[in-house]
């Protein structure tokens, strides 16, 4: 019943098995991304080291002409230029999407250890079976693992659509958004997708968002009860909080304390953008000064928040941050872009390439 399980074993180069560790670390950080967005430094730190022990220990057997196995196909100046080309271009390729913004840094680790651990095809014995099933003529697996990466993920903008235009909702950012209740934005993930002006794809990041609620000592329900208070700098503490790093809390304790992932409120009726009960002007009436905006130097202490903490806040700025406070207390749904977790398909990359091959390479063929 399990002869595959001692072929594999038996029949399988020994680094080829250890890189296999790959799978379960990267299924445990997908699950991981989709749950916090956040994956620990260490997680990479033992892969790279697997990944360096079995790719020196290959590279000797290939120079001294001991290779066996699945390296008798390889002459020496193949595996050396596919290994070049998985660290100088893939690996290279996570480094330059993170310093140009594309990656975050989790991705960009994932990437640069994907090209140590796999800078040419395994090979794993199943009996008659041989996986991977294909190989391209390039030989490059880590750049296999990429392009399946791609293709997993462009799948999800498509899953989003659909699921906005089965419940109804169909717009401009049905292809990267979803409607979410105001009273979840403080435990959601992704970026707002409105400003006070409309659509846009550079909206306000909802870590970021809880930062700013803790650093204040409030929740979205309390700016959203009495807006123009906390819209006026005056309101802000003379003694912040530290601001944290935006993550969502785990237990009833982290809730209290970092402020924001209460349900939010309507605030009530009285409680209207840009209203100021004490902002009259002569020969208003009551009901038309309370419609009047009144302005201040820094609304809702954007710039004072993003000065006093330590870094920045995701790339936010004072405009972006009141913009997306000022829809918040406005609005009791927004389009949220939860964003692609891109450990996600990198992950389902890993194993479709593990098993199948490069499949893009092969839609090409089906293609020409």
């Amino acid at each position: 019943m399990f002869d595959w399980l001692g072929t594999l074993l038996t029949e399988s180069s020994p680094a080829d098995l250890l890189r296999l560790t790959a799978v379960p670390v990267f299924g445990w950080a997908a699950y991981r991304d989709v749950r916090t967005r956040r994956v620990p430094n260490r997680t990479w730190i033992p892969l790279a080291a697997i990944g360096i022990a079995a790719l020196v220990w290959e590279a000797w057997r290939v120079s001294t002409g001991d290779a066996a196995g699945v390296f008798d196909a390889l002459d020496r100046e193949r595996y050396f230029l596919r290994v070049a080309l998985s660290l100088g271009m893939v690996g290279s390729l996570g480094y330059l999407f993170y310093w140009f913004g594309g990656f975050g840094g989790a991705d960009a680790k994932a990437i640069i250890v994907l090209a140590v651990l796999f800078p040419t095809f395994p090979g794993y014995e199943l009996g008659a079976t041989t996986l991977p099933l294909t190989e391209t003529a390039v030989g490059v697996f880590s750049l296999t693992i990429l392009s399946n990466t791609v293709l997993a993920g462009a799948v999800y903008p498509l899953a989003i659509a659909a699921r906005n235009a089965a419940t109804g909702h169909v717009g401009k950012a049905m292809l990267i958004g979803k409607p979410v209740a105001v009273a979840d934005v403080p435990e959601t993930y992704g970026s707002l997708l409105q400003t006070p002006d409309g659509f846009t794809r550079s909206g306000l990041d909802l870590d970021a968002l809880r930062m700013y609620l803790r650093w204040r000592g409030c929740t979205l329900a309390d700016l959203r009860a009495d807006p123009e208070r906390y819209r006026d700098p005056a309101s802000l503490p003379a003694d912040p909080n530290p601001p944290g790093d935006g993550s969502i809390p785990t237990d009833a304790a982290a809730d209290a304390d970092a402020g924001g992932t209460e349900p939010a409120t309507d605030g009530g009726t009285d409680a209207v953008d840009g209203q100021r009960g004490d902002a009259t002007v002569e020969g208003e009436s009551d009901e038309a000064a309370d419609a009047e905006s009144v302005d201040h130097d820094d609304p809702w202490g954007a710039a004072a928040f993003l000065d006093d903490i330590e870094g920045d806040a995701y790339a936010t700025t004072p405009g972006g941050l009141r913009d997306g406070l000022d829809v918040l207390v406005n609005e009791d749904v927004v389009w949220v872009t939860p964003g692609l977790p891109f450990i996600v398909p990198m992950f389902v990359g890993l194993l479709v390439s593990l098993v199948y091959g490069d499949v893009l390479i092969e839609l090409f063929s089906l293609v020409a």
